[in-house]
Parts: structure tokens; C-alpha cells; sequence
């Protein structure tokens, strides 16, 4: 319990999925969140397609989530202000830390990149669900950041950007500090897992997709998630925030999902494994890792051959802890909701 309230005043870019379910996660935990962190939260300014909503007194966070959900845009909001742009929204600087949850742009990584710069450069924390600004610019932004060294700079914090609750970032940065990461094997990408279990139980490749798009999980685009740009995606964060290797989407060996077949899954899921689209970083004997994306089989022994149900996982070899696991189920994008709260509570709490 915290005896000390700090108020902390946040700016949302992009309410799709992840953006109005961080909304609808955080209204009904104020209370919680100020007795155990000691944390005020008041959204103070929004903003989607359509446009931008701001008031320095907050936003009722519950009723733009149900806005949102009713399928109305920013605009339609009573708070709503034409004359002001995104960019002008986060330029400002009228609030203590950036949520973003664009969508995945992997052509430029906007508006998402341009809203993160922005966000540093007037000294204010990011906290991103947002893939693209990172896949595209870690090293820009980790520079403008605190992940730069330089003192006094606004924390930048991405954790629910890889594999949503699943503690990937976390685990690779803070729990395996001093030792040395001789493998990583990663399973990040729900949508796959999901599809692939309905695909070895007999449906269709179209059955599947929507099963997983019910969900929620589903990129806007499928064939980031389908033909493994989604995972790539986010080993190429992990390479480049966990194992220190400056790396691009060019750097990686990627190969979806669309070629595996129906009877490829029956004959895993027969000798008690199952196939998933796994990302790979393996260290080379220079030091350098060889990072790679693809459908594997999991042998029954294998750790992630356990994962049911949509679960996500990794496995991590070091020279100091072994093996390391997790796992994480999660249905739709609230574990990434939980993530975002995790690395505010990080940087405020």
C-alpha cells in the first residue's frame, strides 16, 4: 500500500482493439491502482483516425471506450478539437507519459514513430503496445530515451509490444542481467497458435483465421500475423533491446504459416508435439546471432510443445540459468493492456 498519490496524467493514441480495451481495463482500477502504487490515472487527451479529444480535467475513460465500441470516431466526441493535430496533441507536452497503440506500419511506422519522437523530445515517457516506431527505429529512439544512458532522460518501455503479457522483454533485460543468452526460441504470435490448433482439429485455413480474428488478436492486415511479419517483428526488438544485436527486418530468414499443411499438424499433434511458428536467435561463435522466423516442429519434449489453446511462449538457454520458460494465455488484447499498466507501475510506480 502506497501512502503517497502521484497524479499522472496520460495522453492515448490509437483506440482500436488494444487502445479501447486499455480504456475499459483501466476505468474500474483507479482505486486499485491508487492504494497499491499510489497512482492517479486521468487520460487526458485521445485520439484515432478521425481526430483529436482533450481536456486538462480528463476524459471519462469507461464512456470513450463505449464510443468506441459503438463504432464512432474521436470526432463525435463533445471533447473533440478540430484545430489540433496528433502531433500537436503529443508536441504539447500537456501530460506526463504517451500510451501508443497504433496500428502496426512497417512501411514508415507512422503516425506511431513520429508520435514517440515527439513525445521524447519534450521529456515525457513513452510506453508503447506499438511495433513499428521500434522495428524501424529502436536505435533512434532508445537514444532519445533512458535505454540511451543518457541521465535524466523520459523512460521508453515496450513491453506488452512482444508478445503481449508474456514477460519477453522483462525477462530477457532485467531476469537473465549477467548472464549469457546462447539461444532463444520465441512464440509470440497468438494468432498463429490459435489458427494452427484449429487447423490440426480439421478446419479450414479461412475457419481458422476467423476463429482467431473473433478473438481479437488479429492484426488489421492478417498477413502480418499469417506470413510471419508479426513475429519477426518482435524478434527483431528482442534482438535489439535483449541481446544488444542492432538489427532489421533484412537481417532475418522469414517464412509464414500459409505452407503448412493439415496433415503436417495431425502427424505433430499424433506423436505429441504440435507445429508453431517460432522465432529463433542463436549465437553464433563470433557473438553475433543468427535470427530467424518459421513453422517448426516441437517435438513432445520440447517446452513450447506444451503450449494449448493459443498459449505463447519462450524458451531461453544462458551459459549462467540454464533454461529458462514462460508461458502465457491470453484471449483477445487485454494481456497487452496489462503489460502497458506493468511499464507505467515500472516508470511512476
Amino acid at each position: 500500500m502506497s501512502s503517497t498519490i502521484r497524479e499522472l496524467r496520460f495522453v492515448l493514441t490509437g483506440l482500436g482493439n488494444i487502445g479501447r480495451t486499455l480504456l475499459e481495463v483501466l476505468a474500474p482500477r483507479g482505486a486499485a491502482l491508487r492504494e497499491r502504487y499510489g497512482l492517479a490515472l486521468r487520460c487526458v487527451g485521445v485520439a484515432d483516425s478521425t481526430g483529436v479529444a482533450f481536456a486538462h480535467s480528463g476524459l471519462d475513460m469507461a464512456a470513450v471506450a463505449e464510443h468506441k465500441r459503438a463504432g464512432h470516431g474521436v470526432r463525435m466526441l463533445p471533447q473533440c478539437d478540430p484545430a489540433r493535430s496528433v502531433h500537436d496533441l503529443v508536441a504539447g507536452g500537456d501530460y506526463d507519459v504517451l500510451l501508443e497503440a497504433t496500428p502496426t506500419n512497417l512501411r514508415d511506422g507512422q503516425p506511431g514513430l513520429d508520435l514517440v519522437r515527439a513525445a521524447l523530445r519534450v521529456g515525457r515517457p513513452a510506453v508503447l503496445a506499438s511495433k513499428g516506431p521500434l522495428v524501424l527505429a529502436y536505435g533512434e529512439l532508445a537514444e532519445l530515451s533512458d535505454l540511451g544512458g543518457a541521465p535524466g532522460a523520459p523512460a521508453l518501455r515496450f513491453s506488452g509490444a512482444v508478445g503481449g503479457a508474456l514477460p519477453t522483454i522483462n525477462l530477457g533485460r532485467r531476469d537473465l542481467a549477467g548472464a549469457l543468452i546462447e539461444r532463444a526460441e520465441l512464440v509470440v504470435n497468438g494468432t498463429t497458435q490459435v489458427m494452427l490448433e484449429a487447423m490440426a482439429a480439421g478446419d479450414s485455413f479461412a475457419d481458422a483465421l476467423a476463429a482467431a480474428q473473433r478473438q481479437g488478436i488479429v492484426e488489421p492486415d492478417p498477413a502480418l500475423d499469417v506470413d510471419g511479419w508479426d513475429a519477426a517483428c518482435k524478434l527483431v526488438i528482442f534482438a535489439n533491446a535483449v541481446l544488444e544485436q542492432p538489427a532489421t527486418l533484412a537481417d532475418l530468414a522469414v517464412t509464414g504459416m500459409r505452407q503448412v499443411s493439415a496433415a503436417d499438424l495431425r502427424l505433430a499433434a499424433e506423436a505429441g508435439g504440435r507445429i508453431s511458428l517460432v522465432g529463433v536467435a542463436a549465437r553464433r561463435e563470433d557473438g553475433s546471432y543468427e535470427l530467424s522466423v518459421g513453422p517448426a516442429l516441437l517435438d513432445a519434449s520440447h517446452p513450447l510443445a506444451r503450449l494449448r489453446d493459443g498459449e505463447m511462449g519462450l524458451v531461453i538457454h544462458s551459459d549462467l540459468a540454464g533454461r529458462t520458460t514462460a508461458a502465457s494465455l491470453e484471449h483477445g488484447p487485454v494481456g497487452t493492456c496489462q503489460a502497458m499498466i506493468r511499464d507505467l507501475i515500472a516508470i511512476f510506480g
